[in-house]
């Protein structure tokens, strides 16, 4: 199956951002399908990437070898019920990219007992920058495993983890963590600008040095403790910003920022898994 056919329900920004990625690395447009309510979504689809697009998800997934189960988690129990008939026959690959979905909410829904994986990508997908998180059920196979993985590495990076529980956590690290990086890059903007510098050069002191210290971080192999004592000079500059950082409790903030995005994923999984 190294072309699989690929049936998405549901067309918004993140299937679009996967299916452009797919496209890129050279999956044919022939082995992709979108179902999708909005004519003007799938008519994005269609000229952005040359792909078939329909309104009947049934029919979408009724011979796909995977079903991509990307639509808001609010309307993931009907939109799953729907495609409960078109999907027991021949017992595709399913994904779901919906946060807060449990996979024996799926199963149930699906009234489905093959395979299914589920992955908590976040928005820097949608530049192919992403960091996703995947969870595979027992009836997942090798093989399957990798298309999976291929999938969302059309988005960005990839890990597994084997309890499907630590994904309550990884969508408190990398599926929000993105607005906890915006929300401080926010705050220096905000002090360069109360304190006389122009827009304009704010903007790129920030962002520039956000991006630098990623790279930093990624490719010199050391850890972020290690990188952070390097460039604090005793008595220096930034020593006296770390200083007030610890003195405003910044480690017991974060920790307590993580606990509760952590705790509203377990609580949207229950109530979502309700429906």
């Amino acid at each position: 199956m190294n072309r699989p056919s690929i049936a998405f329900i549901g067309g918004g920004n993140m299937a679009r951002s996967i299916i452009g990625g797919l496209i890129a690395g050279g999956h044919p447009a022939a082995r992709i399908a979108v179902a999708d309510p909005s004519a003007e979504q799938r008519e994005r689809l269609e000229r952005e990437h040359g792909v078939a697009t329909g309104e009947d998800g049934a029919a979408a997934a009724a011979s796909a070898d995977v079903v991509v189960l990307a639509v808001k988690p609010q309307i993931m129990a009907t939109v799953a019920r729907g495609l409960a008939a078109a999907v027991a026959p021949h017992q595709p690959l399913v994904v779901s990219v919906a946060a807060g979905i449990r996979e024996e909410a799926l199963a149930r829904w699906l009234d489905y007992g093959g395979p299914i994986v589920r992955c908590m990508p976040n928005t820097p997908a949608l530049i192919q920058c992403g960091m996703s998180a995947l969870h595979a059920n027992d009836a997942v196979t090798r093989e399957q495993r990798t298309i999976a993985e291929t999938l969302l590495t059309a988005t960005g990076e990839v890990v597994w983890v084997e309890d499907e529980a630590d994904l309550d956590i990884v969508t408190a690290i990398s599926g929000s963590g993105p607005a906890y990086y915006f929300a401080f890059m926010e705050a220096m903007e905000q002090a360069a600008l109360a304190r006389g510098l122009p827009n304009e050069t704010a903007r790129r002191l920030v962002l520039g040095t956000a991006l630098g210290a990623a790279r930093m971080a990624r490719e010199s192999g050391d850890d972020p403790g290690t990188l952070r004592a390097n460039v604090t000079s005793k008595g220096g500059t930034t020593a006296a910003a770390l200083a007030a950082f610890e003195a405003g409790g910044l480690t017991a903030l974060v920790d307590s920022a993580v606990d509760a995005a952590r705790q509203r994923s377990i609580e949207l999984g229950d109530e979502l898994g309700d429906a």
